[in-house]
């Protein structure tokens, strides 16, 4: 694969991965010049296949879902395509000749965000910066914390802390599908909020190291009805790891629930996925080294309104072995290229992974996770689209598949939901509480 390796003097100011973060002033400067406010390159490609980042809103996201795809890679085609695409991408095309391709649609850059969260990331361009060892941040606010990165773990971390909207919650869909298309829904209802956005406020005393409050409590099917876990996410993981707790509705107890991390079977996923393959990669990184590779031009979900569509039903989207084909979209993007290798002593499944992920939003949008022997195991995709009523990038499915077994796995389809995302959620401090979890599990 063609990548483009970075040099020690760039407009983008990369130095060694042995720094800690926080560039100069004048290195701040590209942001919203030569970069985008969140540290993208603003300028299109040289073959015009990737257009200017212009910073307005999208519109009319009708006229996406209108557009006919330019053309489709097959396994027939793929090696015209290939320094285009991941290793998993391919190992997708190859296991599924007959049935899988993917649709490469005209590229827009309709990544957006709020005025003040460009102000956050100028801010913590300068100051935010890497604990020692890299297993947390400080001098940090919010998101973004290197628009500038200079290493592999702190393109990471901007990935692990990108905005989401401040306070959100998400009435969707899980499904664990088989080969052959059997599979069982998931309905979950979850909340996630940043201790900024809470209706009591900010408080220092119990704010200062969080990163943001989480819940996931199951809907269906009856024998899951729930069971609920609560997460409180730290900033700086060394002072302080992630605290978990779960609710089990047949006990009727909560218990902590320090397994809630890295490789650990993933909540109400009927063991799919990882607990850290969640949100495409979330959780403390200490476990792996983080290597810089370089940018690279991907065919990446993005811009996903079909797939979102409330026309479409659940069984229209799942399908055996992968979604439907007829309803995602790619497009040409840059991405950031990190790999990230088992430390020795360490325990993980996946012994390597490798990520890209989108200079626009910093969301990974394809990880490629080999196993102990180094064999590519599974791949992972999230279809990005533009919630344009709050001006927030995110993705409206997220897949892991096994290449291995044929089965994957589908997280965050909302489609026969009557209100799928809702960020006006109100939550306050005592709604993330063991107690609280307590309540909120009662069927």
């Amino acid at each position: 694969m063609a990548i483009q390796h970075l040099a020690l003097a760039t407009c983008l100011g990369l130095v060694s991965s042995m720094s800690l973060g926080a560039v100069s002033n004048s290195e701040a400067t590209a942001l919203g010049n030569q970069l985008t406010p969140i540290g993208a390159e603003k300028a299109g490609n040289a073959a015009n296949t990737i257009p200017a980042w212009t910073g307005k809103p999208l519109t009319d996201s009708h006229a996406l879902e209108q557009e006919s795809p330019l053309f489709e890679i097959t396994a027939q085609n793929y090696q015209s395509h290939q320094k285009n695409l991941s290793s998993g991408q391919i190992a997708m095309l190859l296991k599924y000749p007959d049935s899988y391709k993917i649709s490469v649609y005209p590229s827009h850059r309709t990544a957006t965000y709020a005025p003040h969260i460009y102000e956050l990331a100028k801010r913590n361009a300068t100051q935010a910066e890497l604990v020692k060892g890299g297993n947390g941040l400080k001098n940090f606010q919010e998101t973004v914390p290197f628009p500038i990165p200079k290493n592999g773990l702190e393109v990471i971390w901007n990935h692990i802390t990108r905005y989401r909207g401040g306070h959100v919650e998400r009435t969707m869909v899980q499904a664990p599908v088989q080969e052959n298309g059997k599979h069982i829904r998931i309905k979950i209802r979850d909340r996630l909020v940043w201790p900024q956005h809470l209706t009591d406020g900010y408080q220092p005393k119990k704010d200062h190291n969080m990163l943001f409050y989480y819940t996931q409590k199951v809907m269906e099917p009856a024998r899951l009805t729930g069971n609920v876990l609560l997460v409180h996410e730290t900033i700086d993981q060394v002072a302080e790891p992630r605290s978990a707790w779960v609710y089990n509705a047949g006990q009727r107890r909560v218990r902590r629930a320090p397994q809630v991390a890295y490789d650990s079977p993933g909540f109400a996923s009927e063991g799919s996925r990882t607990t850290d393959n969640f949100d495409m990669y979330n959780g403390a990184p200490d476990r792996y080294d983080w290597k810089l590779i370089g940018k690279q031009e991907l065919y990446i979900p993005y811009n996903s309104f079909k797939l979102a569509s409330k026309s479409l039903s659940y069984d229209q989207i799942i399908h055996p072995r992968h979604l439907n084909p007829e309803h995602t979209r790619h497009e040409l993007h840059r991405v950031w290229v990190v790999e990230a290798t088992l430390k020795d002593g360490e325990r993980h499944v996946y012994a390597k992974r490798r990520f890209y992920i989108d200079e626009d939003t910093w969301q990974a949008a394809v990880i490629d996770h080999y196993d102990g022997r180094g064999e590519l195991w599974r791949m992972s995709e999230a279809h990005e689209l533009q919630y344009t009523e709050v001006n927030v990038p995110w993705f409206t499915a997220e897949v892991l598949h096994d290449l291995l077994s044929g089965r994957y796995l589908v997280i965050g389809l909302t489609n026969e939901e009557s209100k799928g995302f809702d960020f006006n959620l109100k939550a306050k401090h005592g709604d993330f509480t063991p107690a609280a979890l307590r309540r909120s599990g009662k069927r």
